[in-house]
């Protein structure tokens, strides 16, 4: 029976849900704690112009057209941009510039920890007024970014510290987008739930691209993902996939040949009925090896059928008989393949056929960053508003990402963790503020309910 994500579907959903949860949090908690004052509001200046606003600058004073076109324009060339950096990260990608991206990747990480991170301290400190030397807070920050950059992309470190800075980048850049004004957050959102539809599904995206690039080399992307579980090299996994066991026979030139082959494969083997190799296992192999004297390892017959005749009683003739039956048996294994290539073939097949099917359920689900961002941007905006918002967008994301699971384990295929949580969230979003809402605070006022 193939294995499912449906077996683990509780653990595998905690995993994932669990970082997206913190994260969404601690991007509310960053929101209510760090958002402007009415009076700084009032007074503050111009907004600044950035990648996701290169069109249009959002002003109060503008009209609900003016906002809305601009708005979509904003979310239109910034979806561009990605798109355009996306197929030049593939193509360098297909050229094997893989040192070169990996290490792009690291100073993007040192980049986010240093300094929008770095931003964000400092502005604790002030909200807080918390006494702290420059030196000191220079000192925390340049280590708080070397250990995220080595937990990140260095082997042997726990995965438990690279999850926590996987959700600490995520919380970073979106705290980070929900200074765009509103209109272009709403728009933007939903343009990169459609891109991400595209990216991901159609045939000349370029993150399905990049994944079958990424499968055909069998390497791992040079990507910021995170991993509910640790990832399982391809030794390792050959370690722990059992004993394997090997198999006797004699080739062309007479020689006596050893091949290892699967369990699996010995299995299929002895099942067809095919009485001309001998399988030994390599677990006890050296033990009954050991356990016999030398005179009856010298005796012990290299192909099974000598063992019965020789082992069977009767007159000379008939040993004779035997004997030369024995030697056209011998003559037909020499003119036999070592290896019953239909057997391999299907063996193969099954396993290239399984390869995929067991490809999520062994390295556990993996979610990019991009999703962790903006599940977090969409919950910060609402935070803005109010907390039943909140409650409303968190529920629609967890509803829509549990979604996505279930097609995951459906269609056995990279799929967009962003169309589904997303469109549900701004349609609860916009829900709860015009219609929920008003509801009730009016039942409320009113003594309706409590």
């Amino acid at each position: 029976m193939e294995s499912s994500i449906l077996d683990s579907i509780g653990s595998e959903i905690i995993g994932v849900m669990t970082p997206v949860s913190l994260c969404m949090l601690l991007v509310v908690l960053l929101v209510y704690s760090l958002s402007p004052s009415e009076q700084s509001l009032s007074g503050a200046s111009d907004p600044f112009r950035t990648a996701a606003n290169l069109v249009y600058l959002e002003r109060p004073d503008d009209s609900s057209t003016q906002k809305l076109e601009g708005a979509v324009l904003n979310a239109l060339v910034f979806v561009i941009l990605i798109a355009i950096v996306t197929f030049l990260l593939v193509l360098l990608y297909y050229y094997n510039f893989t040192n070169f991206l990996k290490n792009y990747v690291r100073f993007s990480a040192f980049f986010v920890l240093g300094t929008m991170g770095g931003s964000i301290f400092l502005s604790i400190i002030q909200q807080f007024s918390i006494p702290v030397d420059a030196f000191t807070c220079f000192v925390l920050l340049f280590n708080f970014t070397i250990v995220g950059v080595l937990s990140l992309f260095s082997g042997g470190i726990p995965i438990l510290l690279r999850q926590a800075y996987m959700v600490c980048m995520g919380v970073i850049m979106a705290a980070w987008f929900t200074n765009l004004p509103e209109w272009t957050t709403w728009a933007l959102l939903l343009a990169l739930a459609l891109y991400d539809l595209f990216a991901v599904l159609a045939p000349g995206g370029p993150l399905k691209l990049l994944v079958e690039l990424a499968s055909s080399r069998d390497e791992e992307l040079p990507a910021l993902v995170y991993e509910a579980r640790p990832t399982v090299s391809e030794n390792e996994r050959n370690r722990r996939s059992g004993l394997r066991v090997l198999l006797g026979g004699v080739s062309d030139s007479g020689s006596v040949e050893l091949q290892v082959v699967s369990r699996d494969n010995a299995d299929g083997r002895e099942n067809h009925g095919n009485p001309e190799y001998s399988a030994v296992n390599v677990g006890t192999f050296g033990n009954e090896m050991h356990e016999r004297s030398s005179d009856e390892v010298e005796r012990l017959p290299l192909v099974g059928h000598l063992r019965d005749g020789f082992s069977s009683s009767g007159s000379p003739s008939d040993r004779s008989t035997s004997v030369n039956r024995e030697n056209e048996i011998v003559m037909e294994e020499e003119m036999s393949p070592l290896v019953d290539v239909s057997l391999l073939g299907n063996n193969r097949q099954r396993a290239s056929d399984s390869l995929e099917n067991s490809l999520i359920t062994d390295r556990g689900i993996r979610l990019g960053l991009g999703d962790f961002i903006f599940y977090s941007v969409l919950v910060g905006r609402a935070a803005m508003y109010d907390l039943m918002t909140v409650y409303a967008c968190y529920l629609a994301i967890i509803s829509g990402l549990g979604c996505t699971l279930i097609l995951l384990s459906v269609c056995r295929r990279a799929l967009p963790a962003l169309p589904i949580s997303i469109t549900l969230g701004v349609l609860f979003y916009f829900l709860t503020r015009l219609l929920m809402e008003p509801f009730v605070v009016g039942t409320t006022t009113n003594l309706l309910m409590f």
